[in-house]
């Protein structure tokens, strides 16, 4: 992948309908480096006021040899105009591409600027500041005789969406394959499609927080994406937007194991899209080295795990269970498995009353949240102090002591006395974690039916007594 080609593997012909257009004169290899080109004129939004940028854009033109000026001036213009200057501004607003290292500058480039726009394009612009160069490159395998194309898109989104953009920013209308589909086609991919957009913005929304607040949530909304994506086919170019993403929320959860699989997924895809040059694929290949050195990393450990914990005996289909920690499908009525730490969380795996976006509750006001699956905080009783409300020192599943109130909404609902002693188990089903300053640690109940106690005295262990395991088979059953 990244491969550039060592001769010109395209020519500039009139296209029908669209002006003139780059056709590859020989098959060209996905991953293949088409074009790496210089501007002939660029101006930046940080070059000062309209009469600014129109100067500077005029003495660039002005100081063109005179083919290039010629070519330039043959490129479209969908802007009106007066005189020369707004005429030649006008071409520089029409063909301008993204460059810079912020992409706040735009460049007119002889070759790259005569591709024309396909919503399913096959080859994709960036600007590379290793080199200084626009770079296009195949996105997927591209025939003899096939026009080269590029998305001038912000994004991908549903045909009429698509449509309304183009026909606002450059005056034309798409008849790609995208936007020739059948009606029912259509359909399908623009709700496909329209589902991709809204996650990003999911994503986008929940910043950092939902990194580490909700993880599991996030990360599945990632693995949709690209579930999507590889039912219209693959996208090389959403593909390099999510799985940065599923980096991200592994790395801020001290996900060693997963955060390098990620990286290694995003170089495969940055080498295809943007060449072995690239700034990106030097970054994520120092990521897939060393996980640890990306700046989100520690802010929570729930996640830790070591490059040791990559399983390699699974097949395909587990390993992508693993990977996106998708939840394995239960049957009414079977037992819970002990070792699920989401099932069975410790304290300070619990959910936090405070905050409304977790991997536990649905995104309704705090009042009137759901939980979103099934989990169960168990702990064994270490010693008892108080009943108003209940005041215990407990250990939970991974062997941490805390003391620990436990506090009911309701007055005169409180946990008889007689049901709690030292070795007892306490299951508290649909736990909500409080850490207060200046109190200690508690859970808060809504409900205190949601608590069971078990009379053994054993350590936290499957061997847990049959009124705490009775409780524990019908977490399966209980209605959300």
């Amino acid at each position: 992948m990244g491969v550039t080609a060592s001769q010109p593997i395209y020519a500039v012909e009139d296209i029908p309908g669209k002006g003139r257009g780059l056709i590859a004169t020989k098959d060209i290899a996905k991953g293949t480096r088409i074009i790496s080109e210089k501007p002939i004129v660029s101006i930046s939004q940080s070059g000062g006021n309209i009469e600014q940028l129109q100067l500077s854009m005029h003495q660039q033109v002005n100081s063109l040899r005179e083919a290039d000026k010629q070519e330039f001036l043959s490129m479209m213009n969908i802007c009106p105009y007066n005189n020369s200057t707004e005429e030649w501004f006008g071409i520089v607003r029409t063909n301008a591409l993204p460059m810079g290292p912020d992409l706040d500058a735009g460049g007119v480039f002889l070759h790259a600027c005569r591709i024309n726009h396909a919503c399913d394009n096959n080859a994709t612009n960036f600007w590379n500041e290793n080199i200084n160069q626009l770079t296009i490159h195949a996105i997927r395998d591209i025939r003899k005789g096939e026009e080269i194309t590029i998305s001038y898109l912000s994004s991908l989104r549903n045909r009429q969406a698509r449509q309304e953009e183009l026909l606002k920013n450059f005056k034309f209308t798409c008849s790609c394959r995208l936007c020739s589909l059948p009606p029912d086609q259509s359909r399908d991919r623009d709700a496909k499609l329209d589902r991709i957009h809204e996650i990003d913005g999911i994503i986008e929304q929940g910043g950092i927080e939902a990194l580490v607040s909700a993880p599991r949530r996030m990360l599945g909304y990632v693995d949709e994406q690209i579930q999507l994506w590889s039912d219209m086919s693959p996208n090389e170019v959403g593909l390099g937007r999510a799985y940065p993403d599923a980096f991200q929320i592994a790395i801020a959860n001290g996900d060693f194991a997963r955060a390098r699989i990620f990286a290694e997924k995003v170089v495969d895809l940055y080498l295809t899209t943007l060449g072995k040059d690239s700034p990106d694929v030097a970054q994520y290949k120092e990521l897939f080295r060393d996980p640890t050195t990306h700046n989100y990393y520690g802010i929570s450990m729930k996640w830790k795990t070591t490059v040791e914990d990559i399983p390699i005996e699974f097949d395909s289909q587990i390993f992508e269970g693993w990977l996106w920690k998708r939840r394995k499908p239960v049957t009414e009525g079977q037992l819970a498995d002990f070792r699920d730490r989401e099932t069975f969380p410790s304290f300070g795996g619990l959910p936090d009353q405070s905050g409304c976006e977790s991997d536990y509750f649905d995104c309704g006001d705090i009042a009137t949240r759901r939980p979103m699956h099934h989990w169960c905080f168990l702990a064994e009783v270490q010693d008892v102090f108080g009943f108003s409300p209940l005041h215990v020192v407990v250990k939970d599943v991974n062997g941490v002591v805390l003391p620990l109130l436990v506090h009911t909404s309701c007055p005169g609902e409180q946990i008889s006395p007689s049901k709690i002693q030292k070795g007892y188990t306490l299951a508290i089903l649909y736990a909500v974690r409080r850490i207060s300053l200046f109190r200690k640690p508690f859970i808060h109940l809504e409900k205190p039916k949601m608590v069971k106690v078990g009379s053994s005295r054993r350590e936290m262990s499957p061997s847990l007594t049959k009124t705490c395991r009775s409780f524990l088979y019908h977490l399966t059953d209980c209605k959300l």
